[in-house]
């Protein structure tokens, strides 16, 4: 079914237009249409590039984790390859080596027990690379159901309700039914204890977050991951852990490599992890690894044959870009360990300092400060009454900042916060200039003698948190 198109103020109808000062001569198009024939080049894209004017400014998106800055030698590689796709192994070898290159060096990086026998792929992004981490954990489980005659007809996954709204979707596409752990008072994400009750013979896997979207911590995996030991101990049920680190996968081996998340917790099955966000690429790239071979179930790789050549895939997607992937291998190339290390640092550093000198100002208290992944949230305090947290976010866009205002999910959803991520490319003076604009519109807010905005005005999106309910299906 062919969703509806958009109509705008009643514009509508109305054509296009171009300005005959920027071309060769007046032009009128449809706006929903193919136009009826060509126009010269110079003309579409004066046309195009006008309208996009409109989009907010990439580097001032604070609810966003995806990375809008790179090197000007990645933005040169990338265009190089624009035209190469990833699938076609044969005649683009070189792409598909460094792909290779990139899995074994994040298979080192995330402590897998032997390296060349870890497997994994890029994929479109940590959506994608989830979907397929679920899936083999769902395999795997109707493989050992099928093999012991047990019906294998109600699979379940075990999350906590803060999970990217792509676990949802998950569920939802491939027929698995979802079970939340809710938030409590002030745990904002899993509690392994509550996680491990709900498992049960169906359970396919437990899904821990390394870097929630809503206020940036960590999830305790190691802790879940023994519990989940006990669990076996006990009953016999073997549950695996998928660790969905789309941030903090490539935080914590630079920031915090005494942390126990990845493949050296044995019940660790699969990460995935986003290229396009703290890997530092621009969109879109992820990765998705399994421990061993074992983990990926043979019937989940497809053996294809394409232009000349027979190739494995375990990818949803098919024909895709390499240039993303060219600039993941070149930013492992020029950072090194160090250099990731230093920039990871750098944005800890910024957030930490923000959040403190935004706690400072007085109406807000923290959620979070940023120590985990450089994500912070916090929220008005209780005395605050003239104004919401929407109208902070409303007045700080006056500016251009993109800052999210958004309500958490079950059983918090009496809790209204902003959010702010810091990524490569926010400098400490940019966080400055963010204070001030900060400062500058609290006066105007505390004239208010009652909230001007609430939860349905809020206009930036937060990517990722927010659903606020995550068995809420169809439009909205």
């Amino acid at each position: 079914m062919a969703l509806k198109q958009p109509r705008h103020g009643g514009r509508g109808d109305r054509d296009l237009e171009a300005n005959p000062v920027f071309s060769r001569e007046p032009v009128r198009v449809p706006r929903y249409a193919l136009p009826a024939g060509e126009m010269d080049p110079d003309t579409a894209y004066q046309m195009v590039h006008d309208e996009l004017m409109l989009d907010g400014t990439a580097r001032l998106n604070l609810a966003t984790f995806v990375t809008t800055w790179a090197e000007p030698q990645a933005l040169r590689l990338m265009d190089e390859c624009v035209a190469k796709n990833m699938i076609d192994k044969d005649e683009y070898p070189q792409t598909a080596e460094l792909e290779m290159r990139c899995v074994q060096m994040l298979a080192r990086l995330w402590h897998a027990p032997d390296a060349r026998r870890a497997v994994g792929c890029s994929t479109t992004g940590s959506s994608e690379a989830a979907m397929l981490g679920g899936l083999a954990l769902k395999r795997r489980w109707r493989h050992r159901r099928d093999a012991r005659g047990r019906r294998a007809d109600r699979p379940n996954l075990v999350m906590g309700v803060n999970v990217q709204i792509c676990w949802e979707k998950f569920a939802d596409y491939f027929e698995v039914e979802p079970r939340y752990v809710p938030m409590e008072g002030d745990r904002y994400h899993l509690s392994p204890e509550a996680a491990v009750a709900l498992c049960d013979e169906n359970t396919i896997g437990v899904v821990a977050v390394l870097g929630s979207t809503f206020d940036g911590s960590y999830e305790p995996v190691a802790e879940l991951a023994a519990r989940l030991d006990d669990l076996h101990e006990r009953t016999g049920l073997d549950v695996p852990v998928h660790v969905d680190g789309a941030s903090g996968a490539m935080i914590a081996p630079f920031l915090d490599p005494e942390l126990e998340w990845d493949f050296r917790l044995p019940r660790v099955a699969s990460i995935n992890t986003s290229g396009h966000k703290y890997g530092l690429v621009m969109p879109g790239v992820g990765w998705v690894l399994w421990r061993d071979d074992d983990a990926l179930p043979d019937d989940l790789v497809f053996d294809v044959s394409y232009l000349g050549g027979r190739i494995p895939t375990f990818a949803l997607n098919f024909s895709r870009p390499g240039a993303q992937v060219v600039a993941q291998y070149y930013n492992f190339l020029r950072l090194g360990f160090e250099g990731y290390r230093r920039v990871q640092q750098t944005c800890r550093d910024i957030a930490t300092r923000l959040a403190r000198e935004i706690a400072a100002l007085g109406p807000f208290e923290l959620l979070t400060d940023g120590g985990q992944a450089p994500v912070f949230a916090f929220r008005l305090r209780d005395d605050v009454t003239g104004y919401s947290v929407f109208d902070v976010s409303a007045a700080l866009r006056e500016r251009g900042w993109l800052v999210p205002a958004y309500t958490f999910p079950p059983n918090r959803t009496d809790l209204a916060v902003l959010r702010i991520v810091v990524r490569n490319g926010f400098s400490h003076d940019l966080a400055d200039l963010l204070l001030e604009d900060l400062r500058r519109v609290l006066p105007r807010l505390e004239r208010q003698d009652r909230p001007q905005r609430c939860a349905g005005d809020a206009t930036a999106f937060a990517h990722g948190a927010e659903s606020g309910d995550p068995r809420r299906h169809g439009r909205r």
